[in-house]
């Protein structure tokens, strides 16, 4: 049994959402490659989080009343794409982040989307091996994938390493 659970998430989370995102990025920081980035303080606004919830499509995990993750996600057509998965540091390993990515699964299949997409570190273990795990395969093809190349250019063009990046899809 867990202590934790999933649910939609509401307005009101949104104030909660840029602080976990915050505290799961510090972990990128140990990884040589990132450490010197300059990216750690571009993180979601809670207004432009409200505008994701509102389309009803985001989750969020809590463990009693305080949010311990969440799972920011967008229409696209018929894709669903995730933004962002993030869990606390204290949190992560307990199955959280595949809960939510599950839940994202089947709340997508269930509103007749055909595909969930997002974009990810390809070698960094809780990143592209991590949503292999749960189903999701690198998009070699991004030239049939413009939306996903465009977001992969924005990234690079944000100061992400492309070599280090990929976008992922999932069909349902």
């Amino acid at each position: 049994m867990t202590d934790w659970n999933i649910r939609l998430a509401r307005p009101e989370d949104a104030e909660h959402m840029p602080a976990i995102e915050a505290a799961a990025g510090e972990l990128f920081k140990t990884v040589p490659e990132l450490a010197s980035l300059d990216i750690y303080d571009d993180g979601w606004e809670p207004d432009e989080l409200r505008q994701l919830i509102a389309r009803g499509h985001c989750l969020v995990a809590e463990e009693g009343s305080k949010r311990i993750g969440f799972l920011a996600s967008q229409p696209f057509g018929r894709e669903l794409h995730i933004w962002e998965l993030d869990v606390v540091p204290a949190h992560q390993g307990k199955g959280i982040g595949a809960a939510l990515l599950r839940g994202a699964m089947i709340d997508a299949g269930n509103a007749g989307f055909a595909a969930l997409t997002l974009t990810t570190f390809r070698e960094i273990p809780w990143n592209a091996p991590f949503y292999a795990k749960l189903g999701f395969e690198e998009v070699t093809a991004l030239d049939a994938h413009p939306r996903l190349a465009g977001e992969l250019a924005v990234e690079a063009d944000s100061g992400l390493p492309p070599s280090m990046r990929c976008a992922m899809i999932k069909f349902l």
